[in-house]
This record gives structure tokens, sequence and C-alpha cells, in this order.
């Protein structure tokens, strides 16, 4: 199959403990567009009802949608509701692709748009600052003129099969050294870990935020509700472009993947952002569907 086509409805409610009496949101929830990926059609509801305004674009192209609700409300939910198409992407051969350390030259010496562009994403950002320990962890992948996709695919296997998956282990604020220590985390984790190894090795990497087509196990029905936000990470080569890695899963992002924007950590592509005034204690709910269309 060359290209498939989804429906994916995303919905994420707030139940607050006593009434806000105002509130400002930042939302990024619409799938981009690009060479592999189309968004047909996308629709943005909000409760209780205000004007979502029209879109426009953050700093590094991903379209966000910011409101203000001016009334007193106990519960807050955003639903957004996207049809995409996507095509198989191209990945070159891991074996030929260049040795990361001519990338790594050849990114010091290169003065064109897209690599400069591409230079911001070397650089430690505020969830994200390579240590000693991550460095240690990356050079094991990162062996002396080793192609880079292959050292990359290597490290981003390791953290798949090193690394437990644990939604409770971590939260949004958990440093990536203590990821790192602890060897538990979810998909923003184990994408924004491969990245400081990225970093630390001088190598740009960039945060994906998106989600995933999830596969249940052959005779059991798929939940509804059982997708979820997604994360994971593309790095530069220069001549080939950005290439995804998926660490959560161990695999090469294809089919399964749909981009919603890309920034240099998780703070730069939340999917919901906001402050409000009153409330205290809240609860949060997310449902998503990515449904095969």
């Amino acid at each position: 199959m060359n290209y498939i086509n989804y429906r994916i409805v995303h919905r994420t409610s707030y139940a607050y403990g006593a009434n806000v009496s105002e509130g400002t949101h930042l939302v990024r929830l619409r799938p981009r567009d690009m060479r592999h990926q189309k968004c047909l059609d996308f629709k943005l509801s909000v409760s209780p009802l205000c004007d979502t305004g029209v879109g426009f674009t953050d700093y590094f192209g991903n379209l966000c949608h910011h409101f203000t609700i001016d009334q007193p409300h106990e519960e807050f939910v955003v639903t957004s509701e996207s049809r995409v198409t996507i095509s198989m992407p191209f990945w070159p051969e891991p074996e030929e692709t260049p040795a990361w350390e001519t990338v790594k030259f050849q990114m010091a010496a290169d003065r064109g748009n897209q690599a400069l562009e591409a230079m911001e994403f070397i650089y430690d950002s505020p969830l994200i600052k390579p240590s000693k320990a991550i460095t240690a962890f990356a050079e094991q992948s990162f062996a002396r003129g080793r192609p880079i996709l292959s050292a990359a695919k290597d490290l981003t296997e390791r953290i798949f099969n090193e690394f437990t998956f644990d939604p409770v282990a971590t939260d949004v604020a958990t440093p990536v050294s203590e990821v790192m220590e602890r060897r538990r985390g979810v998909c923003q984790d184990f994408a924004q870990l491969a990245i400081a190894c990225f970093r630390g090795m001088g190598l740009p990497a960039q945060y994906v935020s998106g989600y995933l087509e999830t596969q249940p196990p052959p005779g059991i029905p798929k939940l509804i509700g059982a997708d979820a936000s997604h994360a994971w990470l593309a790095f530069y080569c220069p001549g080939i472009g950005w290439i995804e890695l998926d660490p959560t899963n161990g695999c090469i992002p294809t089919l399964h993947h749909i981009k919603i924007g890309w920034g240099r950590d998780y703070n730069d592509v939340a999917p919901i952002v906001g402050v409000i005034r009153g409330a205290g204690n809240h609860t949060l709910d997310v449902a998503v569907d990515v449904i095969p269309e």
C-alpha cells in the first residue's frame, strides 16, 4: 500500500474543582502539510462556545489557534477533527548514508539555508540538556566511521529494548537525565532522550509531535479512544534532509505516523497550553481515535 487516508478525532476535557472565570488557551492540533502528508480537512470546536479565531503559524511553521473563554465555566473541552492522507515516505538505506562524523563536519561548514535552520536543533533547549551519561550512552551506537542512519537506528532500537514504557514514571517536567537514570518513561521521554543523544554528539535533532495508529493484537477489537498523541524525533543529514525515527517502537515511521508539528522539545509543540483564572484542582481526560478510511 502506497498511501492511507485517516480520520482523526482528538478530544481533551478539563473538569475544574471550582468555577473558572476566564481562560486563555493556545492549541496545536492541525496536522501539517508536507511532501508525504496532506491535511484534507480540519475542524476545531470548543466548549463553552467561543470564537476560535483564525489560525496562525508559530516560529517553526506549526499551525496554532488562540482563543479566550470569558464566561464562568467548570469544564473546558476542545475537540479537533482531521482528515489526512499519508503517502509512503522515502528513507535511504542505512548503510548508504554518510558517516556521522562527516555529517557533523558538513553541518559546521555548510552555510545553506536548510543547514543553518537545522543548526538551531544542535543546542540545548529548556527540556533537553545532554549529560555525560547520556552522551556516553549515545557513543555506544556512534562508532567511528559508522553511517549516520545505521548509528541512529541502533540508538533508537537500544532505547526500545533497554527502557520500559511506564505511563506513571514521569511527567512533562521530568528531565532527560532522570529518564536516563531510571530507564522508564513514555514516548515524550524516549524522544527527548534520543534527541539529547544526538545533540550530545553534536548532531541536530528535533522533537516531532503527532499521532500513531495503534494496532491491537489479532482477534482483539480496537478500543475507541485507545490511540493517543505520540512523539518521535527527526535528525538532519545534509543532502537527504530530515530523517524520522520512533524510539518508543524501535522503528522508522512510515504510513502509521501522522505529524502535527515539530520544535526543539515538547514545550514547542504541546497540544494545549493556557492560563486560567480560578479553579484550583482539575482532572484531565484525553481520547484520540485514529481511524483508517
